[in-house]
């Protein structure tokens, strides 16, 4: 007998095949499929709002809002942050309307910005951090916007009349192709410092008084009128008819500002684009073409440091 084993007494029986398990042992080992994506999970909406709100405090860039249809005339803009937004309350942007976002971070900034809407009996908006996404067209906004409404602009002759009920002799910027609202904003700016009478702009190909020029002119464009007109060329030679000069400034000019003898006339000063300079129509109106003298290693200013440095030189000799 062999040993390892006690003796039954009865033959052994012979194992058959146990019970299957379906195939569900087979299945659970093929485990749940491919990682889903990370914006498929149930947390990244949250940390990615979380994201985009630290990197928007930090003053970070934001992605590129898409593509919109071009904005009706008669639309409002929108101020988005919260310098630009209190300084634009602060010195009476005309405002329809103070968005401000869900859980926003109170600082003094937001408290005054509302303190001074309600004040003003500005409605006061309480929405998500979308909607001021939508609204601003991806600006970065902090977390506050300001509504303004579309605006009203002047007719030429009007800034003309401006001046003479203030008594004073006039002096009117014309932009020519400056597309830019940043650089028409930064012109307001200068223009209201050196004593300017308003700013006249085309209806076409031009940048107008949109929410980046507010923000640029730190609410400047508050007290400065804008005028608007069809063909800039005929609104020129109006001036002209009325007894006003034109000086255009161009690089490519052959009197240098300084030396201009017009400077303490009634005036026109017509600033071009940086790089194009001035259109060939508006340069057979002006009178005089003018430039800035500056070092060959800079070609060009852009147009809102090149209208400063012109009405510098030009509030300098009208106090001689």
């Amino acid at each position: 007998m062999a040993a390892g084993g006690r003796a039954s007494g009865r033959p052994a029986k012979k194992k058959g095949p146990s019970k299957g398990a379906g195939g569900q042992g087979r299945r659970s080992l093929e485990g749940k499929g491919a990682t889903p994506p990370a914006e498929m999970r149930h947390w990244y909406k949250d940390k990615a709002r979380t994201e985009r709100i630290a990197r928007e405090d930090r003053g970070g860039a934001r992605r590129p809002a898409p593509a919109r249809q071009r904005r009706s005339e008669d639309a409002p803009e929108y101020i988005g942050g919260r310098n630009p937004v209190l300084e634009a309350l602060q010195a009476g942007v005309p405002s329809s309307a103070l968005y401000v976002a869900q859980r926003v971070d109170n600082d003094d900034r937001v408290r005054d910005s509302i303190r001074i809407a309600a004040e003003r009996g500005i409605a006061l908006l309480e929405v998500s951090r979308d909607k001021l996404d939508r609204l601003t067209e991806g600006v970065i906004h902090q977390g506050i916007a300001l509504q303004i409404p579309a605006y009203d602009y002047a007719h030429p002759t009007d800034l003309v009349e401006l001046a003479q009920d203030a008594a004073e002799v006039p002096l009117i910027v014309a932009l020519d192709s400056v597309t830019d609202p940043r650089n028409l904003g930064a012109i307001a700016r200068s223009a209201t410092a050196f004593g300017a009478h308003g700013l006249l702009i085309p209806s076409r190909r031009s940048a107008g008084v949109t929410g980046g020029a507010w923000k640029t002119s730190a609410g400047t464009l508050a007290n400065m009128r804008v005028a608007r007109a069809a063909n800039l060329t005929a609104a020129l030679r109006e001036y002209r008819e009325a007894g006003l000069f034109v000086i255009g400034l161009d690089g490519a000019g052959e009197t240098d500002i300084g030396d201009v003898d017009l400077l303490t006339e009634p005036l026109v000063v017509v600033v071009g684009s940086e790089g194009k300079g001035l259109s060939r129509l508006v340069r057979e109106h002006c009178d005089v073409v003018t430039r800035i003298p500056m070092q060959a290693a800079a070609e060009s200013l852009n147009a809102g440091v090149a209208a400063g440095v012109a009405l510098y030189e030009v509030a300098r000799h009208r106090r001689l």
